[in-house]
């Protein structure tokens, strides 16, 4: 696969214009195809709702956006929630999905009608508190299988490690406690892997969850009425990597569902996801200037960005493929380190890495930033956060989220004797 940008050195050339580097630039018409693509790989059940992960990509413009394709919110906080409320999404559109969870984060959640899925089993006492003693009518609450999920391609994680869900006693006692307590439909979620690059994942996901809702409604009785696979399904941030088919997926599912569920009697269960990085990632990137070049024991190009702007390299070392701008077609025959300018050595969008020669002023697009990117951001060093714009698809571009200010720093400290003698 190659990585190609959606924008070419002469648009950014144009956007620079008026919006300076660095900034995200999102692409509209990729992020409407791949939604129109979600929906019509799980069409085949009736009940599918994609709650995007606000976490992802917290800007209103992409979340109602996304909302045209009939996505819901994944919420994770009482703030994600009021944006979802700004733009019009509340009641079952939203699943508020938390955990160590402040108790009046529970009574928002219920005023909007979203679904709460508790991620422990003391929380339903706590949820019952805080919602005044009585809980909704729908929950849906988290499951832990413990030890490692393994799949055949060697994809593994951990959820032994994980803090979050329960035990499956733990879910069979907490459907029957929120029964006597008045609730009458319910709902699972689990999440065992993160960012998979393979069709496997969601289909064997799905098996297991299936295979747990019917030995669930045996022990209980409990109205089951959706299965939320969560997120998980991931996007290839090298070049070389194979993109999920996510129409592929679709299929898995539905096959799996209708070995273990319909037999079971349980043919209406409504299927949920929850992907901020599939919907988004692709569909976003962080374009630079390269401002500076270092000649020590390592080439080094500087750019307008740093890690206050993406941070995954940083603290992961996390790849993300970069093309400079007009030299798409030059051979990749220079080593490079591309830092930013924070006082963190970590401060790097890439290691040792081959690329065109660049040159003072050349625009870097920096691939598959647009799940966790702008999100994770930070003001270490005062470092500002950057301008997010919205790629139309007729070519035209929309600022969806202006860069911040020394004066949007300093916020905080209005009203103080040390913010009068700010020069802003």
């Amino acid at each position: 696969m190659t990585k190609k940008p959606y924008v070419t050195k002469k648009q950014v050339e144009e956007i620079a214009k008026t919006y300076p580097t660095p900034f995200y630039l999102y692409d509209e018409k990729g992020i409407r195809e791949n939604a129109r693509a979600v929906k019509e790989a799980f069409a085949w059940n009736e009940g599918f709702k994609e709650y995007f992960a606000v976490k992802a990509t917290p800007n209103p413009a992409i979340v109602s956006l996304l909302h045209e394709y009939g996505c819901g919110t994944d919420c994770s906080s009482k703030t994600e929630l009021m944006l979802s409320r700004a733009v019009g999404i509340t009641g079952h559109d939203i699943m508020f999905s938390s955990n160590d969870t402040p108790p009046e984060e529970f009574a928002y959640a219920k005023e909007l009608g979203a679904i709460i899925n508790l991620d422990d089993i003391t929380h339903i006492a706590c949820c019952e508190e805080a919602c005044g003693g009585e809980l909704p009518e729908t929950m849906s609450c988290r499951y832990n299988p413990g030890g490692v999920f393994q799949m055949s391609n060697g994809i593994m994680d951990n959820p032994g490690d994980a803090k979050y869900g329960m035990t499956k006693a733990q879910m069979i006692e907490a459907y029957k406690t929120m029964m006597q307590k008045g609730v009458k439909y319910f709902g699972i979620h689990a999440f065992l892997a993160s960012n998979t690059v393979t069709n496997e994942y969601y289909p064997k996901l799905a098996g297991e969850l299936f295979e747990l809702a019917v030995e669930l409604k045996e022990a209980t009785g409990a109205d089951i009425r959706f299965i939320n696979l969560s997120g998980g399904v991931g996007v290839p941030y090298t070049p070389d990597g194979t993109p999920n088919d996510i129409r592929v997926i679709g299929a898995g599912v539905e096959k799996v569902y209708n070995d273990i569920l319909v037999p079971a009697g349980m043919g209406n269960v409504a299927i949920f996801t929850e992907m901020g990085r599939f919907m988004l990632a692709p569909y976003g990137a962080l374009v630079t200037k390269a401002i500076h070049e270092k000649h020590i024991y390592k080439e080094y190009i500087g750019v307008d960005a740093c890690a206050v702007n993406l941070m995954r390299p940083a603290i992961y070392g996390a790849y993300h493929h970069i093309t400079v701008l007009g030299k798409e077609n030059e051979p990749c025959d220079h080593k490079y380190d591309v830092t930013g300018s924070l006082c963190e050595n970590s401060d790097k969008f890439a290691i040792d890495r081959m690329l065109p020669k660049v040159d003072m002023g050349d625009y870097l697009f920096i691939h598959d930033a647009g799940a966790h990117g702008y999100s994770m951001g930070y003001n270490y060093n005062g470092k500002l956060k950057c301008a997010e714009l919205l790629l139309k698809e007729d070519g035209s571009v929309e600022l969806i989220r202006r860069a911040e200010t020394a004066k949007d720093y300093f916020a905080t400290f209005e009203g103080t004797d040390f913010y009068k003698k700010l020069d802003i």
